[in-house]
């Protein structure tokens, strides 16, 4: 049973999250899924962000049919910490993640890329839904 690895903030849910891990899950007999802590969001993205809690963004995601387990993570050495404990077969990361330095991608055996087919993003379906109100 191979086993893979998807980490992320999985703030507001959008399709593009469902076809990442639809295609993560076809890989696999097991899939396991790191979200960042809502700290470690509010430092990446700002003080307005999450939108929704760490407590909710597990649940769902762990509801989510090709999902086998979640688990948190804080900073980067606490993600580099579980790939190295869950010791996965396959890693998935986002095509805009190409040539970047990955963390824990030493403990992988492979990185595998999704090609995104929309252009959704987290930022973006927020962004758009402040615009709309603005023009209200």
């Amino acid at each position: 049973m191979k086993k893979v690895f998807v980490n992320g903030a999985f703030d507001v849910i959008h399709s593009g999250h469902l076809d990442l891990l639809d295609f993560a899950g076809m890989l696999g007999g097991h899939l396991l899924v790191a979200i960042d802590t809502d700290d470690k969001i509010r430092y990446n993205k700002g003080a307005d962000r999450p939108f929704n809690s760490l407590k909710n963004r597990k649940h769902l995601i762990s509801m989510l049919k090709p999902v086998n387990a979640v688990v948190s993570f804080n900073s980067d050495e606490d993600l580099a910490a579980i790939i190295r404990h869950y010791d996965p077969d396959i890693m998935v990361k986002g095509s805009d993640w190409r040539g970047k330095k990955i963390v824990g991608e030493e403990y992988c055996k492979e990185v595998v890329f999704f090609e995104r087919t929309n252009n959704e993003s987290t930022t973006k379906t927020l962004q758009d839904f402040v615009d709309r109100r603005r023009m209200l």
